[in-house]
This record gives structure tokens, sequence and C-alpha cells, in this order.
């Protein structure tokens, strides 16, 4: 498992909440900041997804008991979605590159980000075994969400859509982001060459660095870990005090990714407001960063490459989502394996 970031967010006036953070790492954003800032940022609101959610039949059971105050956002990202003409709101016929779950207790002590590999093979509702990036081509948004629910074994409670062009605003709003490399590699869309060890970042270099898979033996697995990486560097440069105590800064990160964002209707102004104040005493180091347990590459009886799933660890995994005990889950490092195909 990677570790979370290591500073610790202060108090302040203007208070990003850890969640919407979250999303802005992953290139998308919400501000839900204390103060005149809340009405002044959200007057532009958020483009709005239209019916994100499948019918109630489709999903899993609503939580209850304790487990009920948790929350599930569910984050799909790509880097080709240039192609839907500057908006994500009715997107379709396309594949989503990132997956990932965000988790939060109803303690709201911590927070989980679960990333699911896109190559993942499994049986998409309606459409048989596929892809689980193939979800959104398939059904849009509402088809993605059921399909996730299905992994988990439990409800998501939000979705964001997001592009990955929003990270060069997002790092270049920042100043730059600085990110501990482990794994040496050139770029395959740029010149740059990132070399192992702490490096600072522009806005272009982190969007080719959380994009590059074709410079890595194990591919995907090191690109979703580079992906962790700058969400683990840019939550330790967002929340640091002088960014989260200056109003400026903070609408220059909203305004850098608001373009490449959208949001189902509940992931609004009040929702984020309230889930500020209750995330009031999450730090940077409160973050922790998994995947969903595989077995290694594989091919598909049609020929595919595809990433098989870990039944008997997922079980584990779907009921800590279902139970709100991540915090008893232990994921191991993924890592990829060439297993036979079927």
């Amino acid at each position: 498992m990677t570790e979370a970031a290591a500073v610790r967010q202060p108090s302040g006036v203007w208070r990003i909440t850890s969640i919407v953070l979250v999303l802005v790492l992953a290139a998308a954003a919400g501000v839900a900041s204390i103060g005149s800032i809340v009405g002044r940022l959200f007057d532009l609101k958020l483009p709005t997804l239209s019916h994100p959610f499948p019918a109630d039949a489709a999903r899993p059971p609503a939580s209850t008991g304790l487990a009920a105050g948790a929350q599930n956002i569910l984050l799909l990202g790509s880097d080709t979605w240039d192609q839907v003409n500057g908006s994500l709101v009715n997107i379709s016929k396309q594949r989503s590159d990132t997956i990932m779950v965000v988790h939060i207790p109803a303690d709201r002590h911590h927070v989980y980000v679960m990333s699911i590999l896109r190559d993942s093979w499994l049986d998409l509702p309606g459409h048989g075994s596929d892809k689980i990036n193939a979800a959104l081509s398939y059904g849009g948004v509402p088809l993605a969400v059921q399909t996730i629910e299905g992994l988990i074994g439990t409800r998501i409670d939000h979705v964001a859509l997001v592009d990955y062009a929003g990270y060069k605003g997002l790092t270049d709003a920042l100043g730059g982001v600085d990110i501990l490399n482990p794994v040496g590699f050139q770029s395959s869309a740029s010149d740059h060459y990132y070399p192992s060890g702490m490096q600072h970042l522009t806005g272009d270099e982190t969007l080719a660095f959380a994009r590059e898979w074709r410079a890595f033996p194990d591919g995907d697995f090191q690109r979703v870990r580079n992906q962790q990486l700058v969400m683990r560097a840019t939550l330790t440069k967002a929340m640091q005090p002088e960014t989260l105590t200056d109003p400026g800064k903070v609408s220059a990160l909203l305004s850098a990714v608001r373009p490449y964002i959208a949001v189902d209707e509940g992931l609004n102004v009040d929702y984020l407001t309230a889930l500020a104040g209750s995330l009031a005493s999450i730090g940077s180091t409160d973050f922790t960063f998994f995947t969903a347990p595989t077995k290694g590459i594989a091919v598909s009886s049609d020929g595919q490459s595809i990433v098989n799933l870990d039944l008997a660890k997922l079980a584990t995994v779907q009921h800590a989502f279902q139970t709100d005990t991540l915090d008893t889950l232990e994921p191991e490092y993924q890592t990829m394996q060439i297993v036979p195909a079927p």
C-alpha cells in the first residue's frame, strides 16, 4: 500500500475540504470553504450529470446502522475526453481510464482511496464479461456506477467525471508539486525524462507523469501507483497554510479544474460545506491509497490483455466497504503477474 502524504492540515478561515481535495487531485474539484468565499465560488456552479445512478432495483441495498453514515464517491477519469466538445455532462461511447472509489468513514477520521485497474475483467450487467472501463462506453455513467457497486458490494453516494487535462492547471495553480519518483523513466509523450528520486514537476510534467504506462514493464500497475503519488504530492502542497488561508489561491484551484469536471446533482455546495465541517480535523496524513486486489495480467478468450481480479481477497474488501471497516484492511502491494490464458 502506498503511504499517505505527510503534512497536517491547519485550521483557517478559508478551508478546502479534504474530500474535495481528493477530487482536485484527480483533476476534479469542488471547493467548499468557510465564509463568504463559498457563495462566490459556487456562483459558477459545477456542470451536473443527468441521471447518473441506476434504478434502485439494480443496486445493492442501502447501508444500515453505523455504516449508513459513510460516504462512497466514484471518480471516473480519462485523457481522451477532449473528444466530447468540451463537456462531460452527456458523455457517451468513452472508456474510463482511471477509476477510483473514495470512501469516507462515518467517524470522518480518515479517507480511503481505492484505485481499480482499468483492464480488470468482470461481468458488466447486461453485457457479459468485459473490461471494467467499458461500462461507461456501453451504458454511460449509470452502468459504470452499477458495475462499481457490484464490485464493492455497496452503494456509491456521489460520482464525478474528470479529465486528465485538469492536472496541468491544478499543478500550475499550486506552483508545481514535489514527487518522490520510485522508478526512472522516459516519457513516451514528451522529451522529458523522470529520474528516480525527489523532483519538482510543472503542470505539463505532472500530466505526462500521471498518463505514462508504456515505459513500465508492468504498464498500468505502475501508472496507477504514479497517479497515487500525484495525489499524495498535491495533497501535501494544497493543504499547506499558505494555500488554505489564501482565498485567491483557493479560487485559482477551482478555476483551474472547473472545465474538466462534471458531478452528480447532490455533490453541491450544501453537501460540501457540511462535509467540510465534519472533516475539520482531517490532515493529509489521514489519507490511505490502495488498489483493488488482483491476480495479475492474462489474456481473455477473445485475445484481449486483461487483469484478473483476486475474488477471494475482493470479498474481504467488499465486507470492509459494507461494514465501514476499511481501517482493518491490509491490502497487499500490487504488482504484475503473468498467468496463462483460460
